[in-house]
């Protein structure tokens, strides 16, 4: 008998299925299924896992932070603690009876890892049993079946690398977590985190936060006027573009007359290339500016792939290789009403010539549809997923877009002004991926030395310079690959991490009072744990283990000693960083304003009953309060309510999505939404 190890049930029943033509049948009811099949004769079971059966630990010694310091945490053993046992039983079990086990997890460090884990439990109860590696990058028929054809050994080096990082993350988030917990008194349910990525991440939102508050806007004046030929109007403006003081504008405002001259017209056009090939961040960035958050967009990705619609979505590679068959996934495209006739212009072409992005690995192809999937079969975000996946891999395969540029000089009096128009010409790849698309400016036919109209009154208008702009999630996780922080697989559970800790909220992200705190006392005492260097220089050394430079152990000691010298130092400013934690804690807990007396609205927890209201600092002399839900984390937004005052605040709930509500319960919109819901229930 052949034993599959997979790393979820859904991979296992997919992969069954392909492999024996849809008879793989459960042996029988049970929370861990094994799918059972004959393949040539051969019988083959195949279970899948639950991601990782086996997580790291510390001794039980260890377990209790107030006994013990978190400097011995820094030296301390580490051991793998089983997270689900009757799975390893359930495998050991099957191991008993096979002839040979076929690992076949997600092709990459912590799939490796979650596969190796499962050998050395099997190899307990079998220690002879051979073992195979089966790599895929798409759960298809074609590569199963192709795969399961030419099986690999496994990848014990990349598992290394899985496991290296493991340890190293548990040792400084450990000991930094407790340190920084136990300064601030902030234990149980409430304490505070630090993380070897985490923390470098947060920095990076902390100081884009210092820009914009440190940034003083330059005020300007722009001036524009509005042309009408014929039955047409278009927009023109100085060509100062920015005038620096209102004198000077509405200097250059009185000399404006009723007509304009076009002086000269300019037109240029203009190739504009396809989008390179999807590799997590390019994917993530775009499913961003459809308003998906990261981990919500990874989520369906990854379900996508465990159905056998798209390619594995954690990959760096933006070069598609040349075994994949391009063609042959146009034509199964094909199949679906909705893109038919845009995979028919392509399969049109003589060649295929995809674009390239400059990076290029050999683990798995860049993301890519693998399969038709009907509209009526996925939810409506699965669908925006897929659609974005499938159109992206279209305009890869797309010619250029072709944009026609216009630019008219007119002299309004003796003042010079610039209308710009431009217009799709041919349209290429925007056919195939709108999203890419920018809106169409268009101009009347102007000729040079006619004068068009000026339409009353010309537009004076102040403005000012802007702070740079706050990180998106999708351009927080472009920053992290720059800087190497996190790989493709952890980056968007960093950011979620940070929102559930109550660090940051908000999209666009803004730090909380209590991130701002921690990244400071951090920086202020112990700065290389802020510091993008450190982290992305142990990533590098994690690559060594996977090319056989470096072993787990060399990674490990070497991340142990720089912890070493960064508790040395927080042990020094002990107290100095408690009191900056404790003041950004405080700070946290003030929501707003009051709006009947203009004291600080905070946080305050009831002495009987323990449980959290919002206060009026004001008190006794002002007796406001408002209700608030007794779990989540409770964040100001900075914003007011326009219909009761009220400040707007954030709940976030682990495994929930955050939640803005302003605090006055009788707020005219929630009595709205009230009576909406009591009808609807009618």
């Amino acid at each position: 008998m052949k034993l599959i190890i997979t790393e979820k049930n859904t991979t296992a029943r997919r992969i069954s299925t392909i492999l024996s033509d849809g008879k793989a049948k459960p042996l029988a009811k049970s929370r861990n299924p094994v799918y059972t099949f004959d393949i040539n004769g051969d019988e083959v079971h195949c279970v899948g896992l639950k991601g990782h059966i086996l997580k790291v630990d510390f001794p039980a010694q260890y377990q209790q932070w107030q006994d013990v310091e978190p400097r011995e945490l820094i030296h301390a053993d580490i051991i793998k603690v089983p997270t689900n046992k009757s799975l390893i039983k359930s495998i050991q079990t099957e191991a008993k009876k096979a002839d040979e086990v076929i690992i076949a997890t997600d092709f990459d460090r912590e799939g490796e890892l979650i596969g190796v884990d499962a050998i050395n439990k099997i190899r307990e109860v079998r220690p002879d049993v051979p073992v195979k590696r089966a790599r895929f990058s798409a759960l298809t028929p074609v590569e199963i079946k192709r795969v399961f054809a030419q099986l690999d050994d496994p990848y014990y080096s990349l598992a290394s690398a899985g496991e290296a990082r493991q340890d190293i993350d548990l040792i400084w988030g450990a000991s930094l977590t407790r340190f920084i917990s136990l300064a601030s008194t902030r234990l149980g349910k409430n304490f505070l985190s630090v993380g070897r990525v985490q923390s470098p991440t947060l920095a990076l939102i902390v100081d884009r936060e210092k820009e914009r508050k440190a940034f003083v806007p330059t005020p300007f004046w722009t001036l524009k006027i509005s042309c009408v030929k014929g039955d047409e109007s278009f927009q023109a403006v100085h060509a100062k573009e920015r005038f620096p003081s209102e004198e000077e504008a509405r200097k250059a405002l009185s000399h404006l007359e009723k007509t304009a001259l076009v002086k000269e017209i300019k037109n240029t056009e203009r190739n504009v290339k396809p989008p390179t090939p999807f590799n997590t961040t390019g994917f993530l960035t775009a499913a961003g500016t459809l308003g998906f958050t990261a981990a919500k967009a990874m989520n369906i990705a990854e379900n996508l792939y465990m159905n056998g619609y798209i390619s594995y979505p954690r990959v760096d590679n933006t070069v598609y290789p040349p075994s994949l068959d391009l063609r042959s996934i146009l034509q199964e495209l094909a199949a679906n009403p909705e893109f038919s006739p845009l995979c028919a212009s392509l399969l049109a072409k003589d060649k295929l010539t995809p674009t390239r992005g400059k990076k290029q690995t050999t683990d798995h192809p860049p993301i890519h549809p693998t399969a038709s999937a009907a509209r009526s079969k996925l939810s409506p975000q699965e669908w925006k997923i897929y659609e974005l996946v499938v159109r992206r891999f279209m305009a890869t395969l797309a010619g250029d877009a072709v944009v026609l540029s216009v630019r008219a000089d007119l002299d309004c009096g003796p003042e010079p002004f610039i209308a710009r128009g431009s217009r799709t010409a041919e349209e290429g790849w925007y056919k195939y991926y709108p999203y890419g698309r920018k809106k169409e400016v268009l101009l009347p036919y102007l000729e040079e030395g006619e004068k068009v109209r000026v339409d009353e009154p010309p537009e004076l208008k102040k403005g000012e310079t802007q702070p740079p702009p706050r990180y998106s999630q999708g351009k927080l996780i472009e920053k992290m690959e720059e800087l190497g922080l996190g790989t493709k697989s952890t980056r968007h559970s960093i950011i979620e991490g940070l929102y559930g800790r109550g660090y940051i909220y908000g999209d666009p992200i803004t730090p909380s009072e209590t991130g701002t705190a921690v990244t400071e006392a951090l920086r202020k005492y112990a700065g290389v744990i802020s510091s993008p260097e450190m982290t992305s220089a142990l990533e590098r050394d994690m690559d060594a283990i996977v090319d056989g430079t470096e072993t787990q152990a060399e990674v490990v000691d070497k991340s142990r000693d720089i912890l070493a010298d960064v508790m040395h130092l927080l042990e020094k400013s002990k107290e100095e960083v408690a009191t900056e934690i404790r003041n950004g804690i405080k700070e946290d807990r003030i929501l707003g304003t009051c709006p009947t007396c203009g004291s600080n609205l905070r946080i305050v927890k009831a002495k009987k009953s323990k449980k959290r209201f919002v206060g009026c600092s004001g008190y006794p002399d002002c007796t406001t309060t408002y209700p608030l839900p007794q779990t989540g984390t409770i964040m100001p937004t900075g914003e007011v309510c326009q219909d009761c005052n009220s400040p707007k605040v954030r709940v976030v709930n682990k495994g929930r999505r955050p939640w803005i509500f302003c605090l006055d319960p009788e707020c005219p919109t929630k009595k709205e939404a009230k009576e909406k819901k009591e009808k609807a229930a009618d």
